[in-house]
């Protein structure tokens, strides 16, 4: 397991260093100006041009990427053109606030959607069954943002019963986890659908299989056959299915963030973007792509843990 996932850093390394260019090339080609971003709208073209000097632009692009490249090495992740305060500093301020939303959302959501396919597939062809194929496919179908102005327009500013505007506080106390239940069930609800489906498909293909017939046969109750022979067996694809949806997870938290106004990471790099904010937006950019690698390593870890002939 130890070598699998010593490979799976070092392969990581050239995916870090091509969304790095990728993200540097299109904050090259958007539309804007750093320098005068910097130097605001009423500067003089001296003053544009020197600051231009000082930030290097006047560089070529790839010696201008590799003195980014060296920077990020160093920890220096740049300095906002907005606030004028260094990127590492606010990145550090809404990681938490994005790591809370997630960790809500999946907390109920991954348990949700394997119970109702595992259940679905135990009572498959009745009414239940077709509750939870309707619910997955609507899971699905229906985008993130359509969800959180549902719950913010009714919930919300209608009945008043949670608020719907930003964090009030750490996920522990009671004021900020009314705060984040609207948000965690727009960006959950959208993944419970997938994995419902999923589990349903995959717990009802191991059924067939030889080894749970052979448990039928000797006698074991229905929930332990399908429990221990039938569910574990059947997480592998499910597993697979987590780690991909996790990944657009990220994406989701992009909008949930920016709907109800959460301070995370996503609504920072809406806001860079917005202002062409480039060293932010870039800053941004790093982080969301960091936290998808680490959850493919997760999932090729959880792998080797549920199918020992990974392991050799």
């Amino acid at each position: 397991m130890l070598r699998q996932t010593l490979l799976r850093l070092l392969l990581a390394i050239p995916v870090m260093f091509g969304v790095l260019l990728i993200g540097f090339l299109l904050m090259q080609a958007g539309p804007g100006d750093a320098a005068i971003v910097r130097a605001g709208p009423n500067a003089t073209q001296d003053v544009i041009e020197a600051i231009r000097i000082e930030m290097g632009l006047d560089k070529p692009l790839y010696v201008q990427f590799a003195i980014y490249v060296w920077q990020l090495l160093q920890g220096n992740f740049g300095v906002s053109l907005i606030n004028n305060v260094p990127v590492i500093n606010e990145l550090a301020n809404t990681i938490g606030p994005t790591l809370e939303l997630m960790f809500a959302s999946l907390i109920w959501a991954i348990p949700l959607g394997i119970l109702l396919g595992t259940l679905g597939a135990r009572y498959q062809r009745t009414l239940f069954d077709r509750f939870v194929m309707a619910f997955s496919t609507a899971g699905v179908s229906v985008p993130v943002f359509f969800v959180g102005l549902l719950l913010v327009w009714g919930v919300g500013f209608k009945l008043q019963w949670l608020p719907f505007t930003g964090r009030a506080g750490p996920l522990w106390t009671l004021e900020g986890f009314r705060a984040i239940i609207l948000p965690a069930l727009t960006l959950g609800g959208v993944f419970v659908g997938p994995v419902a489906r999923m589990t349903r498909t995959a717990v009802i293909d191991v059924l067939g299989a030889d080894h749970v017939r052979t448990a039928r046969a000797k006698g074991l109750a229905g929930h332990v056959v399908m429990m221990r022979h039938a569910l574990r067996n059947a997480l592998i694809p499910v597993v697979t299915l987590l780690g991909l949806q996790i990944g657009f997870l990220l994406g989701g938290a992009v909008v949930t963030e920016t709907i109800f106004s959460w301070p995370g990471v996503g609504r920072l790099a809406v806001g860079a973007i917005l202002s062409s904010d480039f060293p932010m937006a870039q800053g941004t950019i790093i982080i969301l792509a960091l936290g998808f690698i680490f959850i493919n390593l997760t999932v090729d870890i959880l792998y080797t843990a549920l199918d020992p002939r990974l392991r050799t």
